[in-house]
């Protein structure tokens, strides 16, 4: 008789799960758990680590997992804390035999799983966030090309596309009956989010309304126009939309790749389902780069060595004086830039923002205001409601020019980007 906790972390979906089916092959009760962040977490640069809007959008993400869990079975236990603490107090009180989870290769998700076993905790940490299985690449990680052109053509010359999905488990294994945690009531925490939150434009949470979106996507004609409309930075199904949902890991990209298979092989494939792909390779590289390069991608410097950062990106951390001043103008929307102010308008009523309007906000912070990386992924962790830890350090290293690119930084002529893509003037207008 075997308990096992099953520790959901950036995987909150039963659907193509390797690692929740391997729990379940391997327990015979088995303790399906989230841990909340400590509450009121704050950042080195003075604000809250997550907004309102993101702890709500990932409540109802858990308290739609909940109910997936309860129909086969079982329920979701909440906890709140310091994850190690947490974690270790629960397998005491079962008696666990160990835990299993996905594997997140950022530092302090993996710093979380060394804390555990060195209390003694058994962990099994198994990669499934990628398309693409790491067995299959053409290179270890360790070998896997900086530039991301190369890393994308060595896998197409391979021919490969994405891990079968695997279908969620028929039932769960049942709780243990030792069980008396209190678990953290999603219904009243809901609650007091929702009072507090004046964000618009909801994106639906969990599985269900993530697989509703994709089959509304796949539907008609809109993979074929992707290429042309992905750097719009308004309007209805401009973008794919997926992000949020695989951001929480209510969809896979998997299960997103064998829907763009199935389409293009009965509707046809163009540019615009190619770049759906190509997108979906950009995300797979990312996190490849994070298990080759790890804690370096978290240094001001990036991968450069001190001292060579470019004269373009003097980086000054925001804690006192006039830096402190233009970051906060920053965060709230006040620069002398309209556009700019009214993508950090969009971002904090909505908890979104289109691809294009982040490399140009990411860049004048950089650039114009002179301000250290750092501080601008930390707020788009606090607001994005499709904050993914590997794409977040990714594209910022990349406009910064501190990351594998070539280029050495992506700067923008604020004019042009203004001319190109908001020329009537409808999206400042929209957001002033």
């Amino acid at each position: 008789m075997s308990t096992l906790i099953y520790w959901f972390r950036n995987d909150l979906r039963l659907i193509d799960s390797p690692a929740l089916n391997k729990a379940c092959r391997e327990a015979t009760h088995l303790i399906p758990v989230y841990v909340l962040a400590p509450e009121h977490t704050t950042t080195r640069w003075g604000f809250e680590r997550e907004s309102t809007h993101r702890k709500q959008y990932l409540t109802e993400t858990l308290a739609a997992l909940d109910a997936q869990c309860r129909e086969l079975g079982s329920r979701l236990l909440v906890l709140q804390g310091e994850a190690a603490t947490t974690l270790v107090a629960l397998a005491q009180s079962t008696q666990a035999a160990g835990i299993i989870c996905e594997q997140i290769a950022a530092p302090e998700e993996q710093a979380e799983v060394e804390q555990l076993k060195a209390r003694g905790i058994q962990v099994q940490s198994l990669w499934q966030s990628t398309m693409i299985e790491p067995a299959a690449m053409p290179f270890t990680p360790q070998q896997m090309p900086d530039m991301f052109t190369q890393f994308r053509q060595k896998l197409e010359a391979k021919g490969l596309r994405a891990r079968k999905t695997v279908s969620r488990p028929q039932r769960l294994p049942s709780l243990p009956e030792n069980l008396q945690v209190e678990s953290v009531c999603l219904k009243q925490r809901l609650a007091q989010l929702r009072s507090q939150s004046t964000e618009m434009g909801r994106t639906l949470a969990g599985t269900a309304h993530g697989l509703e979106h994709l089959n509304h996507y796949f539907a008609d004609e809109l993979p074929h126009t992707y290429k042309q409309t992905r750097n719009q930075l308004s309007g209805t199904d401009y973008s794919t939309s997926f992000s949020t949902w695989l951001a929480t890991g209510a969809l896979s990209a998997p299960i997103i790749v064998e829907r763009l298979t199935q389409y293009e092989a009965t509707r046809g494939a163009n540019d615009g389902t190619y770049w759906i792909w190509f997108e979906l390779v950009w995300r797979d590289y990312f996190r490849f780069l994070h298990l080759k390069y790890g804690r370096a991608l978290y240094l001001r410097e990036g991968l450069r060595k001190s001292g060579s950062t470019p004269d373009a990106t003097v980086l000054a951390e925001p804690t006192k004086g006039i830096a402190q001043k233009l970051f906060e103008q920053w965060m709230q929307g006040r620069t002398k830039n309209a556009l700019v102010n009214a993508g950090m308008h969009e971002l904090s009523a909505t908890g979104k923002m289109s691809n294009r309007m982040r490399q140009i906000v990411a860049s004048y912070l950089i650039y114009d205001l002179r301000i250290d990386w750092r501080a601008g992924a930390a707020w788009f962790e606090s607001q994005l409601l499709d904050y993914d830890v590997y794409s977040n350090q990714g594209n910022w290293l990349y406009i910064a020019g501190l990351g594998t690119d070539p280029r050495g930084g992506r700067r923008m002529n604020m004019e042009k980007q203004a001319l190109e893509h908001d020329p009537k003037g409808l999206y400042r207008k929209q957001w002033a």
